[in-house]
């Protein structure tokens, strides 16, 4: 364990159901879940290093867009924006895979892992935030619906349009669809202390990270 750090937690059980408001009550203690299967944990390997998880949140009442995602939001005015019940088809498949190679590691294997297979059934509500250009799928991400919050679990897109910014354009239509609803809170997943590539999820406002004691406000990195 690395000095300076709370116990580790390494935790998980399984749930076929729950409530809205216990989802709110999970999420707030650091829980995230891939279909039945919740989970968290304080301390992952990435990179050949130990790295210290941060589970992450957003104050919806505080956030403000920054120039840049307003520049995001204009680079994809163009696109047509659907929240819909989750799908797992073949485009979506094919798209997935695309949007794999980016990665070197930690490379997923299937929507399935995300999702579960019976993405609709529950353990909560999940919904599909679908980006397309004309008639074509360009990016699709996946949120799940508590009573005050909303907690996004993964999001894809096709390399190709990577100028788009597209996997923030789908968090800022997550964030848009949440506040429209009178959510509280947004959860982009988790993040590390430390620097990594996931440091995506902290370029905004009202947001704040939890040390496994109590959240805290996490200044917005530019």
């Amino acid at each position: 364990m690395i000095s300076g750090v709370t116990p580790v937690k390494d935790e998980g059980f399984i749930a076929w159901q729950v409530p809205p408001a216990e989802m709110d009550r999970l999420w707030s203690e650091g829980w995230r879940h891939f279909g039945p299967l919740f989970y968290r944990y304080a301390q992952a390997q990435h990179g050949g290093q130990v790295l210290d998880v941060r589970p992450l949140r957003v104050d919806l009442a505080q956030f403000q867009l920054s120039r840049s995602q307003r520049r995001v939001q204009r680079r994809n005015a163009d696109l047509t924006v659907r929240v819909q019940p989750p799908i797992i088809d073949e485009p979506r498949r094919i798209l997935f895979h695309r949007h794999k190679t980016r990665f070197v590691e930690n490379i997923p294997d299937s929507l399935e892992d995300f999702l579960g297979t019976e993405p609709s059934i529950g353990p909560c509500l999940t919904l599909e935030v679908a980006l397309y250009s004309g008639s074509r799928l360009v990016a699709a991400s996946y949120m799940d619906v508590g009573a005050d919050a909303v907690s996004s679990i993964y999001a894809f897109f096709d390399p190709l349009e990577e100028r788009r910014s597209l996997g923030i354009a789908t968090m800022l239509a997550e964030m848009s669809w949440a506040r429209e609803r009178g959510c509280r809170f947004y959860y982009p997943g988790y993040a590390y202390a430390q620097p990594s590539h996931y440091d995506y999820k902290k370029q905004f406002s009202g947001l704040e990270s939890f040390d496994w004691e109590a959240w805290q406000p996490q200044p917005r990195q530019v």
